[in-house]
């Protein structure tokens, strides 16, 4: 390794030259390059909202000069002193294809809030062993736009925090509260308990979504591509709801499917 590989602490930060971390990328979570227990966060916005986020653990940032210069025009705080660093060396961590923008930042994964923190929410988005990264993230920044309260998944079968889904979730793996449960139907039968409806997406129900009734909490379920919802979760739902589309195209990406019911009924808790 050169001189130039090796991160250094910045002037601003007042710390000496030390080396790079080892990285032992196969014992991190799947698809996140970092160490065992820790993830890998980059791109300047996605780390920007989690370095604002208490119950973030940072355990170290490296920035490029330029990357340093713009989050110190944006008054970010840093929680750690700040690393300088080569693209190269985070390219080498993140993949050269990751859209980086210059900044690493090396963190613990945020710890699932319970299923009884929920207060007063009325809308949550569930998904239903949906596993793709960048269909996770994609939907948590949509449900974070469109006014959902939390995300609901299950322990198993579902896409874990990582550098991908975050880059995806453009900040909002740190804004909107995730819930894990080991039971997922268990969990919504929970919920229709506590006065929530909870609705199923499936291409086959008997209503569309505009015509079900939502009541004044809701929980959106969605299920994986291709499969869609299992059959214990379509037996926790209250309804199943079907979106039309007018087009040749009758199916929607998991994603585009929870910014359409997301937005539906939001209009509908609007105008209760």
């Amino acid at each position: 390794m050169t001189d130039a590989d090796r991160p250094r602490a910045t002037a601003k930060a007042g710390r000496h030259p030390t080396r790079p971390p080892v990285v032992q990328r196969r014992h991190g979570r799947a698809g996140s390059g970092a160490p065992e227990g820790r993830v890998f966060l980059y791109g300047l916005h996605t780390v920007e909202v989690a370095l604002a986020n208490p119950r973030r653990v940072i355990h170290a940032i490296y920035v490029t000069r330029n990357a340093l210069a713009r989050l110190e025009e944006r008054n970010v705080v840093f929680p750690v002193p700040p690393q300088q660093v080569e693209p190269r060396w985070i390219d080498a961590r993140v993949g050269e294809d990751a859209v980086h923008q210059g900044v690493l930042v090396e963190t613990r994964p945020l710890e699932p809030v319970e299923l009884t923190d929920l207060g007063r929410a009325k809308l949550i988005l569930a998904l239903d062993q949906v596993t793709d990264p960048h269909n996770v993230g994609a939907i948590m920044r949509s449900a974070v736009a469109l006014g959902a309260d939390a995300l609901l998944t299950p322990t198993r079968h579902s896409a874990t925090e990582t550098g991908v889904l975050a880059k995806a979730a453009s900040g909002a793996v740190d804004l909107i509260t995730h819930i894990e449960v080991v039971n997922l139907a268990r969990a919504l039968t929970t919920l229709r308990g506590e006065g929530f409806t909870v609705i199923g997406l499936d291409s086959e129900g008997p209503a569309t979504l505009e015509d079900t009734e939502a009541g004044k909490r809701t929980v959106l379920v969605l299920g994986a591509e291709g499969k869609g919802l299992r059959p214990v979760t379509r037996e926790a739902c209250d309804a199943l709801a079907r979106i039309d589309v007018p087009g040749a195209i009758k199916s929607l990406n998991v994603s585009n499917a929870a910014v359409l019911s997301l937005y539906v009924v939001g209009r509908k808790h609007a105008g209760a």
